[in-house]
């Protein structure tokens, strides 16, 4: 698997995305089929952020010039870190925030919500305490995620077999979708009380019902259940109203 780091200090748009006088493929198609790591996604510059909606929506990166266009291949998996607020103190369960009023929420508007919208999955990991570090406790071992991880994908081989150039449903388009994501009326009323509370936009639908579509695999599941559901939406935190208060 390829595995690309790309540091907020020395990307621009045509180093990640591609392109010159000569085109020449980014950061985004050295990745494909692989991980592209972004370290503090909001230092990044606004622009070089927002070029990677496209490429992230047709995972193909097109480079037009005036007697040519070039087509590099970009069906990457994006992972991002950041800080909760520049000081890095926000929201931390015994160190208090020092930012002023207003810089925490202008720091997460730095990411931009149709970029957010893209990333399927937004957790909050909150420091651990030397207490619960320490802790003895019984977890679940790592071959054993693995063994549900590599069922679950064969699951998804199996149900796209016959749709070209789709193996797991990250890649199944807004018409596979409403096939392969089928919801009760519970969950229905679930996802829609959702929507209207968080204000999540019609993007953020689609990406919550892949996500509970592959909890459900990863269950064992033929069926998503209202619990995947519930848990695909809490998967969105950076898109609830209000997050930085």
């Amino acid at each position: 698997m390829n595995y690309q780091t790309a540091h907020c200090d020395n990307v621009t748009d045509v180093a990640l995305v591609g392109g010159g006088g000569v085109p020449q493929p980014g950061e985004i198609s050295l990745s494909h089929n692989g991980v592209l790591f972004l370290d503090e996604l909001p230092e990044f510059k606004r622009t070089v952020l927002e070029v990677m909606r496209q490429p992230l929506e047709d995972r193909i990166v097109t480079i037009s010039r005036a007697k040519f266009s070039v087509e590099y291949p970009a069906s990457f998996m994006l992972v991002a870190s950041m800080n909760p607020c520049p000081c890095g103190y926000y929201n931390h369960p015994e160190k208090d925030c020092v930012c002023a009023p207003g810089i925490v929420q202008k720091y997460l508007n730095k990411i931009s919500g149709p970029l957010l919208d893209r990333i399927d999955i937004h957790v909050e990991v909150t420091p651990v305490s030397y207490n619960e570090l320490s802790a003895e406790r019984i977890s679940e071992k790592s071959i054993s995620v693995r063994e549900r991880v590599v069922k679950a994908r064969k699951v998804q081989e199996a149900r796209y077999v016959k749709n070209e150039g789709v193996h797991c449903n990250a890649q199944i388009s807004s018409k596979q979708l409403r096939e392969v994501c089928k919801i009760d009326e519970a969950g229905n009323q679930l996802l829609k009380t959702a929507m209207e509370r968080l204000g999540l936009s019609a993007r953020a639908y689609d990406r919550i019902l892949k996500v509970a579509r592959t909890i459900a695999d990863l269950d064992g599941s033929e069926n998503i259940e209202t619990n995947h559901l519930a848990e695909a939406i809490q998967y969105r935190s950076l898109d609830r109203e209000g997050w930085a208060g």
